[in-house]
């Protein structure tokens, strides 16, 4: 069964730091790489940061230097390590397979989401 549970956001002046987790399914985790994802109000979802089952990571430009992805494949899970936030950086934040993944059904096919974590960054 596909599960992805995010969590660890919440409230920060701007300057500090936050450390999100995401507990993936084991069918998803294993063998692919996973992404931290982030949608701001009124905005389209971005991917931010993206980590491969070797280990070795990406970041979207407004992030490099400032956030770190990591995983535990031991644990199934993915973190998020933010630090200097901004008020820019305010959004929900999802983590995800990379690419996300998709639901096909008889009928339909979406993309699978989790409930997210909302970061909001202010004084």
């Amino acid at each position: 069964q596909v599960q992805l549970v995010e969590s660890g956001g919440g409230l920060v002046q701007p300057g500090g730091s936050l450390r999100l987790s995401c507990a993936a399914s084991g069918s998803i985790f294993r063998i692919n790489a996973m992404g931290w994802y982030r949608q701001a109000p009124g905005k389209e979802r971005e991917l931010v940061a993206t980590i491969s089952s070797g280990g070795s990571t990406n970041y979207a430009d407004s992030v490099k230097g400032r956030f770190t992805i990591s995983r535990d494949n031991a644990k199934n899970t993915v973190y998020l390590q933010m630090n200097s936030l901004k008020p820019e950086d305010t959004a929900v934040y999802y983590c995800n397979r990379d690419p996300p993944i998709v639901v096909v059904t008889a009928t339909r096919q979406y993309a699978y989401w989790g409930q997210g974590t909302q970061v909001t960054v202010s004084s």
